[in-house]
């Protein structure tokens, strides 16, 4: 491996560090977008019953919180529930908007990391053009250095393709995981919302009642 990096000439530290990075991020959002973890199953269905057997408080709504998005979603409604509709939406929006951020987050650097590596590979390979390019003299050809610019050139252009397709493929499966939680969360506080207002009389018996 050693050789493989001391063959692909300076430019490949660029494409390490990239690598590390996405590595890292990949870990650390499949760790965080768990679906029991941002959208408890029996979540919705717990602070119904609470909300209808003790109503709200302070102290429910603060453990309500901090127990998953879902939780602050849901517990940003429920500090509106004696406000209108529209109000306890609103409210309910602000705070999807807070958490779908703080779902998305890193995923705009590996969105990056997979657009520049191919970018930071090219670079690699404009070096080692330059290195073919010097190793011509008017006494012959340096074959050594000869070697050493088409080695920079093929390693790095690898190297760049072999980051930026993991990291565009976790890219995406992570954005649509937010994007699949985001909506659920939203059908899950539209249904607190109808329960609050009297609109919905059974959890997750078909359409609302009128």
């Amino acid at each position: 491996m050693f050789a493989i990096i001391q063959a692909a000439g300076w430019p490949i530290w660029f494409l390490l560090l990239a690598s590390i990075i996405a590595v890292a991020l990949i870990i650390e959002r499949s760790i965080t977008l768990r679906d029991r973890r941002i959208i408890p199953p029996t979540l919705l269905e717990q602070v119904v019953s609470v909300y209808q057997r003790q109503g709200v408080s302070s102290e429910v709504l603060d453990k309500l919180a901090k127990d998953s998005p879902l939780g602050t979603v849901l517990a940003a409604g429920l500090r509106n529930h004696r406000s209108s509709r529209y109000v306890m939406k609103e409210a309910i929006e602000e705070a999807g908007r807070g958490v779908a951020h703080q779902l998305e987050r890193f995923l705009t650097t590996l969105g990056t990391i997979a657009t520049a590596a191919p970018l930071l590979g090219l670079f690699g390979t404009v070096i080692g053009m330059i290195e073919i390019f010097g190793s011509q003299s008017p006494t012959g050809t340096n074959p050594q250095q000869l070697a050493h610019g088409i080695s920079i050139a093929l390693y790095n252009t690898a190297f760049g393709i072999a980051i930026s397709i993991p990291s565009l493929i976790f890219y995406r499966h992570f954005k649509n995981k937010v994007d699949t939680y985001v909506v659920e969360m939203e059908h899950q506080a539209s249904k607190l919302v109808d329960i609050v207002h009297g609109e919905r009389v059974e959890l997750f018996q078909g359409q609302p009642r009128g």
